[in-house]
């Protein structure tokens, strides 16, 4: 069982940055695949950004390629999430997700099987 925690959510203007992280309760390093993915009211939760258990297998939505960042820390089973140019359509809930790498790529929320509680990410115009 692995348990998730996001943090570092809040709000922000456009244009700003936001850094979100997720730390695991059990050692994901160089086993699990990981991502984040985007929530807002009345749709489903939404790619955003996955890595591989090593830190390779990185896959962005389209939506925010050359803006967030994606990156894990294996020592410390930690990932986080660098946000930049952030626009008001980035605004929703962000979940961190696990899965078992089986050295695949993941972008689809079906993919994953652990999911954190998510953290609130609002960007105002």
């Amino acid at each position: 069982q692995v348990q998730l925690v996001e943090s570092g959510g809040g709000l922000v203007q456009a244009g700003g940055s936001l850094r979100l992280s997720c730390a695991a309760s059990a050692r994901t390093g160089y086993t699990y695949a990981m991502g984040w993915f985007l929530q807002v009211p009345g749709k489903d939760r939404e790619f955003v950004a996955s890595i591989g258990r090593t830190g390779s297998n990185i896959l962005y939505a389209d939506a925010v390629k050359g803006r967030f960042t994606i990156s894990r820390d294996n020592a410390k089973n930690t990932m986080s999430l660098q946000m930049n140019s952030l626009k008001p359509g980035d605004t929703g809930v962000y979940y961190c997700a696990a899965r078992w790498d089986y050295g695949g790529t993941y972008s689809h929320a079906d993919h994953f099987n652990y999911w954190g509680q998510g953290t609130q990410v609002t960007v105002s115009s």
